[in-house]
């Protein structure tokens, strides 16, 4: 049987409350971050995500005490990232309540944390989100290793998509692979809160050229976007925030949707 696929929110969170922007700009208010995780968790989603966005841009620590709060109301598998910057901050994170920590930054910065982190907390609990953006050019990336550097066309940006760092996506993931990591967040930039699609290229070539199981974000606008992105992109779990933020669609309405096209899902 194959494995299920999972559909996990997102919470943007600046400033205490939930955000949702376009190319990760243009933010606008979406929620306290308490009612709609325990929304979330009450409607049947898999997993929750928790990202300070502007932790790292901002130089500062993550909200530990929103965390805690967050992570009260679930029973499910929390994901917290934003300003993780060392393995002190990822055990006070932990030790909040969340299950596994995602690092983006710093992993960019100093890639020796991704295997630190999985040393001391198990490579189940290490999390590394790539934010990649169409740069255009593009050469043949079927057969990558580690240590090549091929040009799929997508560039990992880093600081809450502000820097470009010059790092191919493609060989970023096979990196952080080899370094210890147990699942990549992939976002892409270009689609982020446009709700017209994931980007299904950028996510086919990441999963199809690395062995940890990938997240898809950015662009989800419906039901059939999700559908695309396991059919079509072979992502292992969808992140999507505006479709559930604002009542689009519940998460029991989407995997009922996802199972009556034949997609294996968990459903209360």
């Amino acid at each position: 049987m194959p494995l299920s696929k999972r559909i996990i929110p997102c919470l943007d969170v600046d400033k205490g409350r939930v955000v949702k922007g376009v190319h990760f700009t243009g933010i606008d208010d979406a929620g306290d971050p308490v009612e709609l995780a325990r929304r979330y968790c009450d409607e049947g989603a898999d997993e929750l995500v928790f990202l300070d966005i502007t932790a790292s841009t901002e130089g500062r620590n993550i909200l530990r005490d929103m965390v805690r709060r967050v992570a009260r109301t679930l029973n499910i598998p929390f994901t917290v990232g934003g300003g993780i910057r060392t393995l002190d901050d990822a055990r006070l994170i932990l030790c909040s309540g969340a299950d596994k920590i995602s690092v983006n930054t710093a992993a960019v910065t100093k890639p020796s944390l991704i295997s630190t982190l999985a040393e001391r907390f198990g490579q189940q609990c290490v999390v590394v989100a790539i934010d990649a953006k169409s740069q255009g050019v593009r050469s043949d990336y079927s057969r990558v290793s580690a240590r090549s550097k091929p040009q799929s066309g997508y560039e990992v940006f880093t600081y809450g998509g502000r820097k470009p760092t010059g790092l191919d996506a493609v060989w970023w993931a096979k990196r952080v692979e080899e370094l210890g990591a147990g699942e990549i967040l992939l976002t892409s930039i270009d689609a982020d809160g446009t709700k017209d699609g994931y980007n299904l290229e950028l996510t086919r070539i990441v999963s199809k050229n690395s062995g940890l199981p990938v997240i898809a974000s950015g662009g989800c606008g419906s039901s059939s976007d999700i559908v695309d992105v396991f059919r079509k992109g072979m992502a292992d779990a969808a992140l999507a925030a505006s479709i559930f933020h604002y009542r689009e669609h519940t998460i029991q309405e989407v995997k009922e949707f996802l199972r009556d096209q034949g997609i294996e899902v968990r459903i209360r």
